[in-house]
């Protein structure tokens, strides 16, 4: 697998993208101030992160998805991995990240990739999101906000 940014001139694996954020109008938005990066196997792409620099030597990871058949391998936890490095190599000392309430696997990941809970950004789903989102049974309601130092 390798792992690179996006080219300038290539579309973004907007199915993929779609994975991580239901909203194409949140993600064109973000796509337009942030760096895609990729990665791929045999010349499939088969996971995605955004890099969106936030405030002063701070970056968020904004999107993160891997394709469904790929699921369970690990890649999730490479890509978080990755962006967290991608991050350090160009200056930033703070890298955020933001998830669902619902998100149970991407709660666990982050914490087991160093990132501890921040804060709660309440009904943060309700307000930014026409249809209502559920994941494991639970509705996805508030963000939950996680941060970790470089």
């Amino acid at each position: 697998m390798v792992i690179r940014k996006l080219n300038i001139d290539e579309e973004p694996p907007m199915d993929l993208l779609l994975l991580a954020d239901p909203s194409k109008v949140i993600i064109k938005e973000y796509m337009q101030r942030g760096e895609c990066f990729v990665a791929e196997t045999d010349a499939q792409i088969i996971g995605v992160y955004v890099l969106l620099p936030t405030r002063p030597e701070t970056v968020e990871l904004v999107n993160i998805a891997v394709i469904e058949t790929q699921h369970g391998k690990g890649l999730g936890k490479q890509l978080v991995i990755n962006a967290i490095q991608v991050a350090k190599s160009k200056g930033y000392r703070t890298i955020e990240v933001g998830t669902g309430n619902s998100s149970i696997g991407q709660l666990a990941l982050y914490q087991k990739c160093g990132f501890r809970i921040t804060g709660v950004d309440i009904d943060f789903f309700i307000r930014h999101y026409p249809e209502e989102i559920f994941e494991n049974g639970i509705q996805c309601r508030d963000m939950v906000r996680l941060s970790q130092d470089l």
